[in-house]
């Protein structure tokens, strides 16, 4: 018993980072573990393992050798996030961004979604240190009010402690700059999407806080372990690539995935979209508006498919898609012999959709098809 007493008391005196949010959760965790791990010998939660079940199984696993601890908190409902707490309680605190994930368990208001995200504020350590996104608007419906401990925030629009300028895709992924100790530092980031630089400046801001050199920052930034099925690039055969995001979709991580596809390639873009889960009221608008969103970027083709996809064609045709550019599908076997119509050398096609979905068949149907060349790890 006294072991145990010890181990526990020794936790409480080291880093210990819980993020969540409404996306970036597993790669902003992956991106602080990979620079952690350059000096220090760490605990993380693998994969996407964030239910509050897994919290309570890695609660076992910590051991007085780990000099940091780097958790990722999922969030369904009311609730989640305290229990989570309540197994491990972080002295560190990440909110990635208040989306629209799993927004219908929340009425379909934003309102509940910051208010059970706001949960991490309330338990974790008090004199603790959180971490917002300056950018993001939503932000700022989170409950800070009485938090104890100090707030820094990251961001590339507005002011922030941690800011990124000089944004650019780079090969395979984004170089940007930031600001240490009065000094510009160039980053990389082996990842496509300029949310995910968001994510990464998270890992900067905190390893520096723990006194990381930018040296050990920047090569950990260079190795993190990317998750396949979040904007995992495959280069087929005859200059085709896919970008599968196929694990899961929310109205901004469609949105986000949709950008990298804008900004990638010079051919045809085409975007596949399966139907987004757990929106509940907010099911036909958040549909709608993601067609909406992909009129206004630089795609060819949008083929969508699942419950909602008609709601996916008739936003973007409202907003002046190209009608005959628009297909909606029931069938996953019409909508692949579809695809294998149009898609022509050199073309960029992004396959996104809610886990549910099961999106991922698409990905490896066009890999069978067109021959895995090349996988962009």
């Amino acid at each position: 018993m006294d072991g145990k007493v010890m181990r526990k008391k020794s936790i409480l005196y080291k880093p210990i980072i819980a993020v969540t949010g409404s996306s970036g959760k597993t790669t902003t965790k992956e991106m602080i573990a990979a620079v952690l791990k350059k000096r220090w010998k760490i605990f993380k939660s693998p994969q996407n393992r964030n239910a509050v079940s897994a919290t309570k199984r890695h609660a076992k696993l910590l051991r007085s050798v780990h000099r940091a601890v780097v958790l990722e908190y999922g969030m369904q409902y009311y609730g989640n996030i305290r229990r989570h707490c309540h197994y491990i309680r972080p002295n560190i605190g990440v909110i990635t961004h208040i989306g629209r994930a799993h927004i219908g368990n929340f009425g379909g208001r934003i309102q509940g979604v910051a208010k059970a995200k706001s949960e991490l504020i309330r338990y974790m350590k008090s004199t603790g240190t959180l971490w917002l996104n300056a950018d993001d608007h939503d932000s700022k419906l989170l409950r800070t009010k009485g938090f104890k401990g100090r707030i820094v925030r990251i961001g590339i629009r507005n002011k922030a402690d941690y800011r990124a300028s000089q944004i650019h895709n780079a090969k395979r992924g984004m170089a940007f700059r930031v600001k240490l100790d009065g000094t510009e530092r160039r980053f990389y980031i082996p990842i496509l999407g300029r949310h995910n630089v968001y994510n990464a400046l998270f890992a900067i801001g905190i390893s520096h806080r723990l006194g990381f050199t930018p040296r050990q920052i920047q090569n950990g930034l260079k190795t993190y372990e990317k998750q396949k099925r979040r904007l995992y690039v495959y280069d087929l055969r005859r200059g085709i690539r896919i970008i599968d995001d196929s694990y899961s979709a929310n109205p901004d991580a469609v949105k986000a995935a949709l950008d990298v596809l804008s900004a990638t390639g010079k051919n045809k873009k085409i975007a596949v979209l399966g139907s987004m889960s757990e929106l509940g009221a907010y099911a036909v608008k958040g549909h709608k508006e993601i067609g909406r969103y992909a009129a206004r970027k630089n795609i060819t083709h949008l083929y969508a498919i699942g419950k909602h996809a008609s709601q996916i064609i008739a936003g973007a045709k409202q907003a002046g898609f190209p009608a005959q550019n628009l297909h909606s599908f029931v069938s996953r076997v019409q909508l692949h012999k579809a695809l294998a119509r149009v898609i022509q050398p050199g073309t960029t096609i992004l396959v996104k959709g809610s886990n549910q979905m099961r999106m991922n068949k698409t990905v490896a149907y066009l890999k069978q098809i067109y021959f895995k060349s090349r996988e962009n790890a």
